[in-house]
């Protein structure tokens, strides 16, 4: 049972490790007055619909499991946006040829890529107060993407980016 756990743990780690979250938040901002929160009615994530429904299903989870709830009449308003890019690759094989000692010589280098380039997602989320403030928190979070996930694959992944960004969030100040 022990070795369980700790398998379970070390793999949910290991799973977090490619993920990287940064936050900005307004300075002065008192975080304990916003508990009710609703989603723009035109969110335009830049995902499918199948993603976006388990992104927000994450999302709405763990944000009422810190104790907000989901309102027509919210305190904030939560947009999304991601984005996917390639990463460029570095590893490279450089082979020369080349001539010395007061010889006449030449030289040749080519560069052959390794592997594949990676394709990484870039989520951005933004806590926006529209009576007050506007903009008064944002979380960006970048990670590696497989298209060709399982949808419960994808969905484990949003859990995982849902936990590591909420982890931050109220800030201390």
């Amino acid at each position: 049972m022990n070795y369980t756990k700790v398998l379970l743990l070390l793999l949910l780690v290991s799973s977090c490790s490619s993920i990287h979250v940064n936050n900005d938040y307004e300075k002065g901002t008192d975080f304990s007055k916003f508990k009710p929160y609703n989603y723009y009615s035109d969110l335009e994530t830049g995902m499918n619909e199948l993603e976006t429904k388990r992104f927000l299903e994450a999302l709405d989870t763990k944000l009422q499991a810190k104790g907000f709830t989901i309102s027509e009449t919210p305190d904030f308003f939560i947009n999304i946006q991601s984005s996917e890019f390639q990463e460029a690759q570095s590893s490279t094989v450089g082979l020369g040829v080349g001539g010395s000692g007061g010889h006449v010589g030449g030289g040749l280098s080519v560069g052959i890529p390794i592997g594949q380039s990676k394709i990484n997602r870039r989520i951005i989320i933004d806590f926006i107060d529209e009576n007050g403030k506007g903009l008064f928190w944002q979380a960006v979070s970048d990670g590696s993407y497989n298209p060709k996930a399982s949808p419960e694959k994808r969905e484990e992944l949003f859990k995982v980016i849902v936990e590591k960004v909420l982890l931050q969030y109220p800030p201390q100040q």
